[in-house]
C-alpha cells in the first residue's frame, strides 16, 4: 500500500491550487509556487496590480509579489504530471494496490505480485502482462480478420440485395407495362380484369419489396453491429496491457459466437401472370354476336383478282379470264365486301395464308378505284399491311410500323362504327396488333382487301 500512499502525495504535489486539477502547462513564479499557466494567467487579468508598482501581481497562497513576465514553464514537473497519468491510467490491485504486472491464465484475470503468493492463485499458470498480452494481440488479430470476412460477405450480400430490388422493380415495370397495353387495346369490357390483375401484381409487388428491404435492414443492423465491435476490439488491440487482458477470455468467446447470417432469400418470380390471350377468347363469345358473314363484292374486284363461287375467298392470280367492271378497282389490287356500315358494332375474321404480302381492312364506300391513292384515314381507310418480307405496317400518315412476333394466320377487324374506332387482332392468339386512332365517321364503311400473288385471303363464316 506504500506505492498508492506515494503515487497520492505525488497526485497533490502537482494538483493546481486554484483549478485543484492536475496542473496543464504548469508554470512558476517568483516566490516559488506553481500553478496552470491558464489559472495564474487568467488571475492576473481579474487582479488589480499595484498601484506603487505597476504590473505587480500577488500570488495567491503566500501574497508574494511576482510581475506576468516572471512566470516560467516548469517542463520538470510536467514530465511528472504525465507519469502520473500514464500511472493512473494504469489500473491497481484492488484488494492489494499493487500494480497489475502478471496475468493469471486459469482465471483469465490481471493479478499482482502478492495475489500470485496467495491461496487463491497457488498453483496456477501465471505470465507477466508483456508476454501473456502478445499471445491473445495475436488470437485479437485473427478474430478481427475473420470479422472483417464476414463484413465483406455482409457488404456482398446487401449489394445482390439491393440489385435484386432494383431488378424486381425492373421487372414488374416491366409486366405493369405489358399488362396496361394489352388491356388498353382490349378496351372497356376488360377494365375491371386489368384492375383486379394490376391489383395483385401490387400486392406482390410490395411484399416482396418488403421482404427484400427488411432483408437490407437486417443486413445494415448486422454490418454495424460488426463494425461496432470491430471497433471495440482494435480498441482493446491497440490499448493498454491491461485493457487488452481485462475480460480478454469474454471478449473473445463472444467474437467466437458471431458468424455469418444470411437472410432469407427472396425469389424474383412474378407469380401474377395475365394470359391476355387467354381472356381474349372469353370475350371472342362477346365479339361474336357482332361478327356477320362478310361475302365479296366481285363488282368491286381489280382485274386480276379470282374470287371463288361462295365469294369468300379471294386469290391474285392475274387471270385474263375476269372482265373489267365499271366499279372495280384499276391500280391497286383490291376488293371490298359487299356489307355496307353506318352504325353499331361489326366484326369479321381473315384467314390468311402464309404468303408474300397482303392487306385488310375498312374504307369509306365511295373511296377513289381508278387511281393508286395512298392508303390513310384522311383518304378514306383504316387498314393494315402485313408482309412476310416486307415491314409491317398501319395504313396512317406517316405509316405506323406494327411490331410482331410471330405472323398471324386468322386476322380479326373489329369495327365500333358509333366509336370510331377500328382495332385488329391475331384471331388465334387473341393478341392485340393495332388500333386506330379515335375517328368520327359519317359515311358508309365496307369491308376491304388488298390482295398479292401467293397471297389468298378467305372469310371466316359466323357459324364456324
Amino acid at each position: 500500500m506504500a506505492s498508492a500512499a506515494v503515487a497520492k502525495k505525488l497526485k497533490d504535489e502537482a494538483t493546481c491550487p486554484i483549478c485543484l486539477e492536475l496542473m496543464t502547462e504548469p508554470v512558476i513564479i517568483d516566490c516559488g509556487h506553481i500553478y496552470c499557466r491558464v489559472c495564474i494567467v487568467g488571475l492576473t487579468e481579474n487582479q488589480s496590480s499595484e498601484t506603487s508598482s505597476p504590473g505587480t501581481f500577488h500570488c495567491p497562497q503566500c501574497r508574494g509579489p511576482f510581475k506576468r513576465d516572471s512566470i516560467r514553464s516548469n517542463k520538470n514537473l510536467e514530465n511528472i504530471i504525465e507519469t502520473i497519468k500514464e500511472t493512473e491510467r494504469e489500473r491497481l490491485c484492488e484488494k492489494h494496490g499493487e500494480q497489475l504486472h502478471l496475468f493469471c491464465e486459469d482465471d483469465g484475470q490481471l493479478i499482482c505480485w502478492r495475489c500470485e503468493r496467495s491461496p487463491e492463485h497457488k498453483g496456477h499458470v501465471t505470465a507477466l502482462v508483456e508476454d501473456a498480452c502478445q499471445g491473445y494481440r495475436e488470437q485479437l488479430q485473427k478474430a478481427v480478420t475473420r470479422l472483417n470476412i464476414i463484413l465483406i460477405k455482409y457488404m456482398q450480400l446487401n449489394r445482390d440485395t439491393t440489385r435484386k430490388i432494383s431488378s424486381w422493380e425492373e421487372k414488374i415495370k416491366h409486366e405493369e407495362q405489358r399488362i396496361h397495353s394489352e388491356f388498353t387495346n382490349l378496351h372497356t369490357f376488360l377494365h375491371q380484369e386489368e384492375e383486379f390483375y394490376m391489383c395483385q401484381l401490387k400486392k406482390e409487388k410490395e411484399k416482396k419489396l418488403s421482404s427484400l428491404q427488411d432483408n437490407v435492414a437486417h443486413l445494415d443492423n448486422k454490418m454495424q453491429e460488426l463494425k461496432d465491435f470491430i471497433q471495440i476490439l482494435d480498441k482493446k488491440r491497440q490499448g493498454s496491457v491491461q485493457n487488452l487482458l481485462q475480460d480478454i477470455k469474454d471478449t473473445l468467446n463472444r467474437n467466437s459466437a458471431i458468424n455469418l447470417e444470411k437472410p432469407e432469400d427472396v425469389s424474383l418470380k412474378v407469380h401474377t401472370m395475365c394470359n391476355v390471350s387467354e381472356l381474349y377468347f372469353n370475350i371472342r363469345k362477346i365479339l361474336k354476336r357482332y361478327q356477320g358473314n362478310v361475302t365479296l363484292d366481285p363488282d368491286t374486284a381489280h382485274l386480276d383478282l379470282c374470287l371463288s363461287a361462295n365469294q369468300r375467298t379471294v386469290d391474285n392470280s392475274g387471270s385474263i379470264e375476269m372482265y373489267e367492271t365499271p366499279g372495280g378497282f384499276r391500280l391497286l389490287p383490291c376488293v371490298l365486301g359487299r356489307e355496307r356500315f353506318t352504325s353499331g358494332r361489326h366484326y369479321f375474321e381473315v384467314e390468311v395464308q402464309v404468303g408474300v404480302e397482303w392487306g385488310v381492312g375498312v374504307c369509306l364506300e365511295n373511296v377513289p378505284r381508278d387511281i393508286d391513292i395512298v392508303r390513310k384515314p384522311q383518304s378514306g381507310f383504316w387498314a393494315i399491311r402485313l408482309s412476310k418480307l416486307k415491314s409491317n405496317l398501319a395504313f396512317t400518315s406517316p405509316p405506323t410500323a406494327i411490331p410482331l412476333g410471330d405472323q398471324p394466320k386468322v386476322v380479326g377487324i373489329i369495327l365500333d362504327y358509333d366509336a370510331g374506332l377500328v382495332s385488329f387482332y391475331n384471331a388465334i392468339t387473341g393478341s392485340h396488333l393495332y388500333t386506330f386512332p379515335k375517328a368520327s365517321f359519317s359515311h358508309a364503311l365496307r369491308p376491304y382487301f388488298e390482295v398479292y400473288p401467293f397471297s389468298p385471303l378467305s372469310l371466316i363464316s359466323s357459324n364456324v
